[in-house]
């Protein structure tokens, strides 16, 4: 347990990470846990540029709120939730299909303020039930607008075009390459990234994303 974990409980009684129940212990209520498992329908997609990707939840409801929270309210010890409802989903769609785990990471202010990255504590936790450790591929070159703020696909993939930087890189040559993120809208980010670690020797790269919006259009 963290120190920001500890004030966090000494300020606020432990709540249930969805619903935001009190409770006495754990970090999601039964109703929520069953909840989450009846939505743990994983949704597949190919992105732009033939990546597949998988997502755990459906970026709506209880989901939407917690991942908010999660994101800018300080609440790292989310991860560990989510942690649990990816492994299952890529235990169930990609499995025996990847050698390592790495993950899109913010920026280097964006973390700063932050306090931590999330993605990088989805891959923590992914991996850490599977008794792995994930590998740092990729380097967020320029903190660009957040990808929220931009309503268009044509936006979101020109503000992405060139942010990341390959990393690592004899670690990636002939591999196959779970890359995790958080949220999946449009796929622009996740599928940037995937290209870059195409370009440095990655054989093949697969995304698991815990949440995905719903897809709009074509």
């Amino acid at each position: 347990m963290t120190w920001k974990r500890v004030a966090l409980d000494l300020l606020f009684p432990p709540k249930c990470v969805f619903c935001q129940k009190l409770m006495e212990r754990g970090e999601i209520c039964p109703d929520c846990e069953k909840k989450l498992r009846a939505m743990e329908q994983p949704k597949n997609r190919t992105l732009p540029g033939g990546t597949f990707c998988v997502s755990a939840l459906p970026y709506e409801d209880i989901v939407r709120e917690s991942i908010l929270r999660f994101k800018f309210e300080g609440r790292d010890f989310y991860a560990a939730v989510y942690g649990e409802s990816m492994a299952r989903t890529a235990a169930l769609e990609l499995a025996d299909r990847f050698d390592l785990v790495t993950w899109v990471p913010v920026s280097k202010r964006r973390k700063r303020e932050r306090g931590y990255d999330q993605a990088e504590l989805l891959a923590k936790e992914v991996c850490r039930l599977w008794g792995a450790e994930p590998v740092r591929t990729l380097e967020k070159k320029r903190d660009n607008p957040a990808q929220s703020g931009l309503t268009s696909a044509e936006e979101r993939r020109a503000n992405v075009l060139g942010v990341y930087e390959a990393v690592n890189r004899e670690q990636l040559t002939g591999k196959r390459v779970l890359l995790v993120d958080d949220i999946l809208t449009t796929g622009s980010t996740a599928s940037e990234a995937a290209r870059v670690l195409r370009f440095a020797g990655a054989l093949d790269v697969m995304v698991l994303t815990l949440a995905a919006a719903e897809q709009k259009g074509n």
